[in-house]
């Protein structure tokens, strides 16, 4: 059974930093494109970044600059480093793998994603 477990969010002042962690068991990911996404209260959940199992990376726009996302594919492991967070990135982060070109955790039935890891950006 193929399992994504989220953790490392918390409680963080603005322009402070956190680094998540998505474990992945059941399958080997390491050729697979990994995402991370976040759903703000009250909103659909949005990519912010991926990275393809050749290193390649992308960011939101929202998100550039301040984001990295890595990978350690002898853990099965992805990260999202998080600096200087904003309230605005206040929201509950998911990680996902796309296999196939359909993503594990399906975009069309996002109630069945979870709990992820929650990250609240106040002072």
């Amino acid at each position: 059974q193929v399992q994504l477990v989220e953790s490392g969010g918390g409680l963080v002042q603005p322009g402070g930093s956190l680094r998540l962690s998505c474990a992945a068991s059941g399958s080997d990911f390491s050729r697979y494109l990994m995402g991370w996404y976040r759903q703000a209260p009250g909103k659909q959940p949005d990519l912010v970044a991926y990275i393809a199992g050749d290193g390649r990376t992308n960011y939101a726009d929202s998100v550039k600059g301040r984001f990295t996302i890595s990978r350690d594919n002898a853990l099965n492991t992805v990260y999202l480093q998080m600096n200087s967070l904003k309230p605005e990135d206040t929201a509950v982060y998911y990680c996902n793998v796309l296999i196939g070109g359909t993503w594990l955790r399906s975009t069309n039935d996002f109630g069945s994603w979870g709990q992820g890891t929650q990250v609240t950006v106040s002072s």
